[in-house]
């Protein structure tokens, strides 16, 4: 018991509380502690833009913002302030409101007049068109919030990232709530509007797969995802939908969604190889073709045949998917069910499911077999999507997801070209769907 207490005392180094002296040097010497550095973070310096033209215009902001606005209700008023007399006169002045308003270059206190206009029952407050009511921001400056959360941004690093064009001015979490209840009213505005105008000659359909919290868990769940081109060669997106599966009811709802807002049976809608979205094709547009992307395809075959065989695969697959003609496809698809049926009947049925619809294409101009095989064209909103997501573990909610990927197409932060062949697409109106060449010229 007595060696254990020296061998404490030892280790703890216990001091008598009369020696001041010896105890101060002791902890002075910042011995006997496992911190010796403080941890108290401090908080991130925001970059600052040191630019003697940029602090000498936020200095004028008030100046002329206030000559702005005075202009503006001068004119409205049809009177000059202290003005007593006027036969045009259209209402009063009445005091002054503070308000502190953000610009792209920097924030500003500025006195907003008021005024009282005439009316029959008993008149109304102006309203000022230049600086709108409760605007805290001009559009420069939601649009740069929103151009930094698409870009990558979360909430915390936006007012960082914006800090050299705004200053100090304040850029809370709710404002930027704000800023995305806009986004969320325009998606929603989108996923409703009429398609009756759009002259659709091509759909591409296909899905793409993110993590998203459901219920409290993180789930792998599709967005169903169709583009659409139109007479001209221009792609445009039509239509977002998170589900839970890509079941024939899910592509079916999506399906029937696009009809009732007006869209008309396209020529030629280019699909993976999921069922689902074949069936609910037939329901709706019974007599629309269909071309199955032989990208898709190809990898189904290659699941099926073994490894040393899938250079001599890939070699009898393309004699058949870049034929010179139709008839050439046609013999090389013959050739291939001969040569891979005793090999593997597994391949030889992956290709029959298939069938003539991996040849739809060469009924199509020449100049637009490559865009048309494949879903490529769609697959340059998934990677734009997927390299915006990549950072997050996992989507909050799914209306996040289809607000966000709107977000990107409308914003013009993912460039979609003209299809390849784009002027041959008058021949195809005039041999598929003669009756739509009026309203397509």
């Amino acid at each position: 018991m007595v060696v254990s207490l020296i061998w404490l005392k030892k280790k703890s180094r216990i001091l008598p509380v009369s020696d001041h002296s010896e105890c101060a040097a002791w902890q002075g010497s910042g011995k006997g502690y496992g911190m010796t550095k403080s941890t108290k973070r401090t908080a991130a310096v925001q970059p600052r833009c040191d630019d003697p033209l940029t602090e000498h215009l936020r200095a004028r902001i008030a100046e002329w913002l206030t000559a702005m606005l005075e202009a503006e209700i001068t004119a409205v008023l049809g009177a000059v302030r202290y003005a007593r007399t006027g036969h045009d006169r259209r209402g009063y002045r009445h005091a002054t409101r503070s308000r502190t308003v953000t610009t792209s270059i920097g924030s500003t206190t500025v006195a907003v007049p008021r005024a009282r206009l005439f009316g029959a029952d008993g008149g109304s407050e102006w309203r000022s068109a230049l600086l709108p009511r409760y605007a805290r921001r001009t559009r420069c400056v939601d649009e740069g919030i929103l151009g930094a959360y698409l870009a990558g941004a979360n909430t915390r690093r936006l007012k960082g990232a914006l800090a050299p064009l705004l200053g100090d001015a304040p850029l809370s979490r709710s404002a930027v709530s704000r800023v995305m209840r806009i986004l969320r009213e325009q998606c929603e505005a989108w996923r409703t509007r009429p398609l009756t105008d759009r002259g659709i000659l091509y759909l591409f359909l296909d899905a793409i797969h993110v993590r998203v919290r459901v219920d409290r868990r993180v789930q792998v769940v599709p967005v169903l995802v169709a583009l659409g081109v139109t007479a001209t060669g221009e792609k445009e997106l039509l239509a977002l939908q998170l589900v839970t599966s890509e079941s024939t009811a899910a592509w079916t709802v999506l399906v029937d969604d696009l009809a009732g807002r007006g869209l008309a049976a396209p020529v030629l809608c280019v699909i993976d190889g999921n069922a689902g979205v074949r069936r609910a094709l037939t329901t709706t547009w019974p007599k629309t073709r269909v071309q199955r992307c032989v990208v898709h395809k190809l990898r189904n075959l290659e699941a099926h045949a073994p490894k040393r065989a899938l250079d001599e695969l890939r070699a009898d697959y393309h004699a058949i998917t870049q034929a010179s003609s139709l008839r050439v496809a046609q013999d090389a698809y013959r050739r291939f069910i001969a040569r891979w049926q005793p090999r593997s009947e597994a391949v030889v049925r992956s290709l029959e499911e298939a069938g003539e619809e991996l040849l739809t294409v060469y009924s199509f101009p020449r100049s637009q077999w490559k865009c048309l095989r494949t879903t490529n064209a769609i697959e340059r909103l998934h990677e734009e999507f997927r390299r915006r997501v990549k950072t997050q573990a996992a989507q909050p909610n799914d209306y996040t997801v289809v607000r966000l990927f709107y977000a990107l197409y409308a914003s013009g932060q993912i460039k979609l070209r003209r299809i390849d062949g784009w002027a041959d697409l008058r021949d195809v109106l005039a041999r598929w769907a003669p009756d739509r060449l009026t309203t397509a010229a």
